[in-house]
């Protein structure tokens, strides 16, 4: 096929990251400077962003068989240079500078970000399973090395170790699902086997096997129940902004490209499969809420909470109907902006880094005493993430409960009323946590003048964000609607 203009400028915000990459690699041999390294990674991803507003106007187009450049993979795409801009912020606060910051090689943490991002530019136009595969291994083979980046520390070292054995096992389940779809349908691009599987009515048992297979891979990535046991230890292990972008940026393509999946063809999320989708969502809201409860670990905590907040995404997958593209585009908006705020507080409370994270909550005890403004951005976070009234939070579980309310979903309306019932409490034990008397002993603080930096402005913003979201959602609404899968 021959290239275009069109093409180039579709393609625009994964050339401009990918020259990145290029160009932060040959600045980190040339001289290692951890200021210009970070300078280069965030002109490159807002350049990455810029780009995308010409890429909508030749949207939709395929750019080869492997890539559809859409309205729906510009408002991921978005959505995932946003969070990598996010912590790519968060990592320079993190790692500190001078020599009282972290004591190993700092630049290669924001090389390694913006492969992942890369990835997964490229699992949110996947149009094709092997454009899916691709970008998905580009996507967590750098997530491995970012996990385990505190190398000094024993909890980083497992929590890399395990992400990878699991990840790879998840792997080898979606390639398997991959084959069988392949031999049941004769295609591998989404179109076709969407084609083959509406041919037949119901999909074949091979067909529905493959695709079992392949949800159990993804399960994995984006840690539903029972695939989630990876997902405490890792995101307690991971430096925090790392924990950021495994919450945010990568869950978020990897279930951008299962609703592209799962949207091509009604046959595909119909019988056995829907079944098994409706149970793994109950489950997860469920299983995620109550383990959450009993944890006293900041990192722990939203890590559980987060296999909570993919379980309540699966029910408007289950419904696939009226609202539910729209309202899983509000849900994951939503979700990005308050995971990245509540780690965003983490991250500054544990840098310059000293150690391990400021990660228990005993250590947030009094916080609003020496840090009011910090305290008030993760109450914010905490009532966004419960799905309190006037935050953004709320608009997202909103429309997830009114997806399931227009499909019939009555059981996974059910859960997720339950499930958000026991995730109140735990996050108002965080927010107590907040405004209690402060103890004698502490081990972590944010810096001095905190919210004059980077991190803090762009903290801050967050919050005012979350907030304004709450009251004001409209223009996200106007947003997410453009963006439907029709394109």
């Amino acid at each position: 096929m021959e290239f275009t203009t069109q093409h180039f400028i579709a393609l625009a915000p994964l050339l401009i990251t990918s020259a990145t990459i290029i160009v932060v690699m040959l600045a980190i041999a040339w001289r290692r400077n951890h200021s210009q390294t970070f300078l280069i990674s965030v002109a490159g991803l807002n350049l990455a962003l810029l780009s995308i507003l010409p890429a909508l106007k030749v949207a939709p187009l395929a750019v080869t068989p492997l890539l559809q450049i859409d309205n729906f993979a510009c408002l991921y795409m978005a959505l995932i240079l946003v969070a990598t801009l996010a912590c790519v912020t968060l990592a320079h606060a993190y790692l500190g500078d001078g020599g009282s910051g972290y004591p190993g090689n700092r630049e290669e943490l924001y090389l390694l970000i913006l492969m992942a991002a890369a990835g997964g530019l490229v699992l949110v136009s996947a149009q094709h399973l092997a454009g899916l595969f691709i970008g998905l291994e580009l996507l967590s083979v750098p997530v491995y090395g970012l996990v385990a980046y505190a190398f000094f520390n024993k909890r980083s070292l497992e929590a890399g170790i395990k992400y990878m054995v699991l990840s790879a096992a998840g792997s080898a389940f979606l390639l398997f699902g991959m084959a069988l779809l392949y031999a049941d349908s004769g295609s591998l691009s989404f179109v076709g086997i969407g084609q083959a599987l509406a041919a037949t009515g119901l999909p074949s048992s091979l067909a529905q096997l493959g695709l079992g297979m392949m949800l159990i891979g993804l399960a994995f990535k984006l840690s539903l129940v029972p695939f989630h046991l990876w997902t405490p230890d890792v995101y307690e292990g991971a430096p925090a902004p790392v924990a950021a972008f495994l919450a945010t940026a990568s869950k978020v393509a990897v279930f951008a490209v299962m609703v592209r999946l799962f949207q091509i063809s009604p046959a595909a999320s119909s019988g056995v499969l829907s079944d098994v989708l409706t149970i793994i969502a109950i489950a997860s809201i469920l299983f995620g809420n109550l383990l959450a409860l009993t944890q006293s670990n900041l990192k722990r905590l939203l890590g559980y909470s987060s296999i909570a907040h993919f379980g309540y995404l699966l029910i408007a997958l289950v419904a696939s109907k009226g609202l539910a593209v729209e309202a899983i585009g509000v849900y994951l908006v939503t979700y990005v902006i308050t995971s990245l705020g509540a780690f965003g507080v983490i991250t500054l409370m544990s840098s310059p880094y000293n150690g391990r994270d400021a990660d228990a909550l005993y250590e947030y005890r009094g916080l609003f005493w020496r840090r009011p403004y910090l305290t008030a951005v993760l109450t914010v976070m905490m009532l966004s993430l419960a799905g309190i009234p006037l935050t953004a939070g709320f608009i997202g579980k909103f429309y997830i409960i009114a997806t399931g309310v227009e499909s019939h979903q009555w059981w996974l309306v059910g859960s997720l009323v339950l499930g958000s019932a026991i995730g109140v409490f735990y996050y108002l034990r965080v927010m107590v946590t907040l405004y209690l008397m402060e103890p004698n002993l502490r081990r972590h603080d944010a810096q001095l003048h905190w919210e004059q930096r980077a991190g803090g402005v762009m903290l801050l913003a967050i919050a005012v964000l979350a907030f304004f979201l709450g009251l004001y959602p409209q223009p996200l609404l106007a947003l997410v609607q453009q963006s439907g899968l029709a394109g």
